[in-house]
């Protein structure tokens, strides 16, 4: 029995187009594993370790995603915020600055968020110091359930935090995540995000790492944008003679090394250093070093944001220069997450720092054993 030339030729091309929807397949397949996956950590092993001594210590607010310490007098500013709550019902906790004194033999946590101050929802903080010694306190603040963002002054004067003003830029500073201060009025300040709304331009942006993220520049009077092609531009700081910032993009697994204009604020690019990490918020010690709380499993802690039953890993590192002006990469803390979980910020002082998370109701202080 014979059967029409065009029926073979139908046969011929629907093999065709099973091969190219295989192909198609596969190729997502590699993609997914490639530059997704392996690169979020996926398949990284986690050993937890750690060659100290932990405390935990509670804390009124969950949150403690941010601190900083002024090396000076030990005094430790605590940025919290329940985000869970705040996420499930919109404004119904109001975030806060916390202090401790570590020099203090029992140091005692206090909230010292001005009574003015409402609808505060801190994120990164930063502190600077003038030549007399007065010292201000830098806040991004996400206010108005999410949809309007500020950076918040302070100074702290007479054993409390007075608010100053609220700076904010609608057009550049649309999401804001870090900031590190460089005068009595300036600052650098991340924008993590491209796409200043949720939904698929942002999901597509986090997934497939895009880089259109930027860091801006506050001189006091406006702001510019001084250093872009980023992915998820996270955590930022500076050099103690301020020639320097350094940038942490999570996603790339990278810290971003700039040279500082004095003049212009204008930031051009040195080196980016690859920790292979999610790297957030940076924090240096006396000695120039930078102390970094990480996401080691990025797609864990994404379903650790979604769900508090999901674990995940916590990770600080440091990054030490060498002789050569190069950074080299020490993995000084790691857990599995079971004790706790989504590490952001690893803040040291002499002997010990602490560690704050996202969403943890508690700071851990970690004293590493002497060598």
């Amino acid at each position: 029995m014979s059967y029409p030339k065009n029926i073979y030729q139908k046969i011929d091309m629907v093999l065709k187009s099973i091969k190219i929807a295989l192909l198609a397949l596969v190729t997502i397949l590699v993609y997914l594993l490639f530059a997704i996956l392996i690169p979020s950590g996926m398949f990284k092993t986690i050993e937890p370790h750690f060659e100290g001594s932990v405390t935990s210590v509670e804390l009124p607010i969950s949150g403690p995603e941010d601190i900083t310490i002024d090396q000076k007098t030990g005094l430790a500013f605590i940025s919290v915020d329940d985000r869970r709550a705040n996420r499930n019902s919109p404004g119904s906790i109001e975030g806060a600055i916390l202090i401790m004194n570590l020099t203090d033999s029992l140091p005692v946590l206090r909230n010292v968020t001005p009574a003015t101050l409402t609808d505060f929802h801190p994120h990164g903080i930063s502190l600077w110091k003038d030549q007399v010694g007065r010292t201000f306190l830098f806040a991004v603040n996400h206010s108005q359930n999410n949809t309007a963002h500020f950076v918040e002054r302070f100074e702290w004067k007479n054993d409390s935090l007075v608010h100053l003003e609220s700076i904010t830029d609608k057009e550049l500073m649309t999401s804001p995540n870090d900031v590190t201060a460089i005068g009595e009025r300036s600052f650098y300040v991340t924008n993590d995000h491209g796409y200043s709304e949720e939904g698929l331009g942002r999901t597509f942006e986090e997934y497939l790492q895009r880089k259109i993220s930027y860091v801006n520049y506050f001189d006091g009077s406006s702001f510019k944008k001084v250093a872009g092609k980023i992915a998820y531009a996270n955590g930022i700081n500076h050099s103690e003679d301020y020639s320097t910032i350094f940038v942490a993009s999570p996603t790339e697994g990278k810290v971003m090394i700039y040279d500082r204009d004095p003049i212009t604020g204008s930031l051009t690019l040195n080196e980016e250093v690859d920790v292979n990490t999610g790297v957030d918020n940076i924090e240096l010690d006396e000695a120039g070093s930078l102390w970094i709380g990480c996401h080691p499993q990025l797609l864990k802690f994404v379903a650790h944001a979604a769900d508090p039953a999901n674990f995940s890993p916590s990770q600080v590192i440091k990054l030490t220069p060498d002789s050569s002006g190069h950074y080299q990469v020490e993995e000084v803390f790691l857990n599995d997450g079971t004790s706790y979980s989504g590490s952001t910020v690893a803040a040291v002082y002499k002997n010990k720092f602490l560690i704050g998370s996202v969403f943890e109701k508690t700071m851990l202080v970690c004293a590493p054993d002497k060598k």
